[in-house]
């Protein structure tokens, strides 16, 4: 399990169009708030005939980023790129110059047994470049992962390449949306893709593989307007939660409070975190109810979820 709190803070994950020429003015004026990620997409959002162009504008909106907030302190969120492929992660690297300071990680779309070695290459080429540390976060989401007769294989390999660099893994991330769109699936608003069986079995095997050593984040939530939206999103997040994951993608500025306010810790988890962390090694036993009296709480079974929630209590706050 992870035991750094910078695994778990990457929270709601807004994802906007590199080539959106208006994002560094929002991010310098605080228009999407102070508690969020930000992910400024290449990929999928970026006409195959624009790139160049999209570059561009994401490189100018970068150096401005950087040279507002050498000018006057504001909320700097965790900044990431998501590339469409290998190459692009050295080239920006070195188009952001000094400006890479802004710039938490890359984001690897479709991460499989065929590109993996490539983009593990060029992140740590461009960590032996930069001023700071970049992250990687790969997504889960390519067709590789649906047949069961190699899911499990392909999953454990991919996880034994990223080993050599696991520091570097801020997140594995999973495509909800790619994956449904292979089966022809989209829900509604009042529908959580938990219920989606063979969308789902992936996510659960994604968490088996990695989840004991990587923090595993959401899938997106496309809604954020019309009726009932917001229900229907505060039961995917806790569905996400139940499951395992931690944080989320979204899409829309709306969603972000949703998402922030869903992974607050109740004060009672807290308060049992603390004391299982707190806990008498001398005692003669490990075992105890609770201070409220309402539960029982073990040492040894409950530890790496006291860890975990007082992570969580630290990025996105105690609510009673």
């Amino acid at each position: 399990m992870k035991n750094d709190m910078i695994y778990y803070s990457v929270g709601a994950l807004l994802y906007c169009p590199a080539n959106k020429k208006t994002i560094a003015d929002s991010v310098i004026h605080e228009k999407f708030g102070t508690k969020y990620s930000l992910a400024l997409c290449l990929e999928d959002t970026i006409n195959d005939n624009y790139v160049t162009e999209a570059e561009q504008d994401l490189i100018s909106s970068i150096h401005q980023i950087f040279e507002s907030f050498q000018d006057h302190p504001f909320y700097l969120p965790k900044i990431f790129i998501r590339v469409r492929n290998a190459g692009q992660i050295e080239r920006l690297t070195k188009a952001f110059g000094e400006s890479i300071k802004v710039i938490t990680g890359y984001i690897i779309p479709k991460f499989t047994a065929d590109n993996a070695s490539s983009y593990i290459e060029e992140m740590i080429r461009a960590n032996e470049q930069a001023s700071r540390k970049l992250y990687m976060m790969p997504i889960y989401e390519s067709s590789s992962i649906i047949d069961l007769r190699h899911r499990i294989d392909i999953l454990y390999d991919l996880k034994d390449r990223l080993s050599h660099v696991e520091d570097l893994v801020l997140n594995i991330r999973v495509g909800g949306n790619d994956l449904c769109h292979m089966f022809g699936f989209r829900r509604h608003c009042d529908e959580s893709i938990h219920r989606i069986r063979p969308v789902a079995d992936i996510f659960s095997d994604i968490i088996t593989v990695y989840g004991m050593d990587y923090v595993v984040s959401g899938p997106v939530w496309e809604y954020y307007s019309g009726y009932n939206w917001e229900n229907g999103l505060i039961q995917e997040l806790k569905d996400d939660k139940l499951c395992g994951f931690t944080g989320k993608t979204v899409i829309h500025p709306n969603q972000i409070s949703v998402v922030n306010k869903v992974y607050q810790v109740t004060r009672s988890d807290f308060n049992d975190a603390k004391a299982i962390l707190n806990w008498d090694k001398k005692s003669d036993s490990l075992v105890s109810g609770n201070l409220a009296g309402e539960r029982m709480n073990e040492y040894k079974t409950h530890h790496n979820w006291a860890e975990k929630i007082l992570f969580l209590a630290e990025v996105f706050g105690i609510t009673d």
